[in-house]
């Protein structure tokens, strides 16, 4: 992608001979997080050991060293090489280890609890339900991988045609009764340095995401090859909000039904961070203008009005969510899945080649990790979030929410 290339440091160690050893020749699929680790341990200097990292994460983000901006260096350099990064985009395409020791269960009960997330066999529908409830379904590192994990077993289960994404019932006092699709990164747990580049940042965008949008095994479209099956379309319920990293899911979604009254924003403008892709892929659906307004002044996109329609497809009553849900998965799959499927990778290969994506997360791991070291990320939350007097573990979420 023009002007997105990563330019090499001073001193920069030759990234793919160390991307070849690590991985014994692009034999072993190694994940973002086991890739900077073993890196660590075969050249030492290169990035911080897990154990120096680790003794960080017991101190407040403002307190930290900032160790894991090197982490984000070299991931940002294994990605700008295209034969590195495009390894590296499959490895993380593959289904985790923890949703391979869980797949027999899900075939066998239908039904796996992760914790924060669930995930369900209704038919031909996968159900994935956030229930971090007690931080009204904010995102951390552990909720991040159970998501992976979700989406994996949906994309694993033959008997599954369809992925639907959506928010349980809330305990929250506030939102009692009520389905809250998410309210983004647990800005408590961003200020107390228990967020972390590799595992939420990164691994967040490589993996849920990208499974969502293009499946298991990815492969470059832009080489003229088909991708080898593993994906599923899917659909997005949006019903009182979607703030933040909920937001991000939206923006890959075949279908997104939303209850009315609802709203999605992108409030980056309040944390300090870049909101994911969110910059890569919400301008191709409201255009440049608004996403600025969104990622850079806070804007948010009521659903009942025509600027939140370019991400919505339908709103409707809240009681009419879920059946409207099922109709849209029987729309999407009464064409069969093999013309889903290719139909799906056409659009892809107009809106996002996987060599843009590639280079977009480059520069979003080499960003990013200065973005979580500035003094402007601690000052925004304790500013708009008063992270400062916020117990942790058992507050929040989001600065709106």
């Amino acid at each position: 992608m023009a002007g997105m290339e990563v330019q090499p440091t001073s001193g920069d160690h030759d990234i793919v001979r160390i991307y070849d050893e690590l991985t014994d020749g692009h034999t072993q699929h190694l994940r973002v997080g086991e890739l900077v680790y073993a890196a660590a341990e075969r050249f030492p200097g290169l990035v911080p050991t897990r154990a120096a990292v680790d003794a960080e994460r017991t101190l407040l983000q403002k307190d930290k060293a900032g160790l894991e901006i090197a982490q984000g260096d070299f991931v940002a350099r294994v990605l700008a090489e295209r034969t590195t990064g495009l390894h590296l985009l499959h490895a993380m395409s593959l289904p985790t280890a923890a949703a391979l020791a869980r797949r027999e269960e899900f075939e066998r009960a239908g039904s796996v609890d992760l914790g924060p997330v669930r995930v369900d066999r209704d038919g031909a529908l996968g159900r994935v339900t956030i229930q971090n409830l007690a931080v009204l379904n904010a995102e951390d590192d552990a909720s991040v991988a159970a998501l992976e994990t979700a989406v994996d077993l949906v994309l694993l289960d033959d008997r599954i045609d369809v992925g639907v994404l959506r928010g349980g019932i809330a305990t929250h006092p506030k939102y009692a009764g009520r389905r809250i699709l998410g309210s983004g990164i647990n800005l408590t747990s961003l200020y107390h340095g228990q967020i972390s580049l590799i595992e939420f940042m990164i691994e967040r965008e490589l993996g849920a995401l990208t499974k969502m949008y293009r499946g298991h095994r990815v492969v470059s479209e832009e080489d003229g090859m088909l991708e080898p099956g593993g994906e599923k379309p899917w659909i997005a319920a949006l019903e009182t909000f979607a703030i933040g990293g909920a937001c991000q899911w939206l923006l890959v979604m075949d279908h997104v039904v939303a209850e009315k009254g609802s709203y999605f924003n992108l409030p980056a403008n309040k944390e300090g961070i870049i909101p994911g892709c969110g910059a890569l892929r919400l301008p191709r659906l409201v255009g440049g203008r608004l996403a600025r307004q969104a990622i850079l002044f806070d804007r948010a996109f009521p659903v009942d009005e025509p600027e939140g329609r370019l991400v919505v497809d339908e709103v409707v009553d809240a009681e009419a969510v879920g059946p409207v849900i099922e109709r849209a998965a029987e729309m999407l799959t009464k064409v069969g899945m093999t013309a889903l499927r290719s139909n799906r990778r056409m659009l892809r290969l107009v809106d996002e080649p996987l060599d843009r994506f590639r280079l977009y997360m480059a520069m979003y791991a080499r960003e990013q990790a200065r973005c979580l070291y500035s003094p402007g990320l601690i000052a925004n939350l304790e500013r708009n979030w008063d992270a400062a007097h916020r117990r942790h573990p058992t507050a929040g979420a989001s600065p709106t929410a």
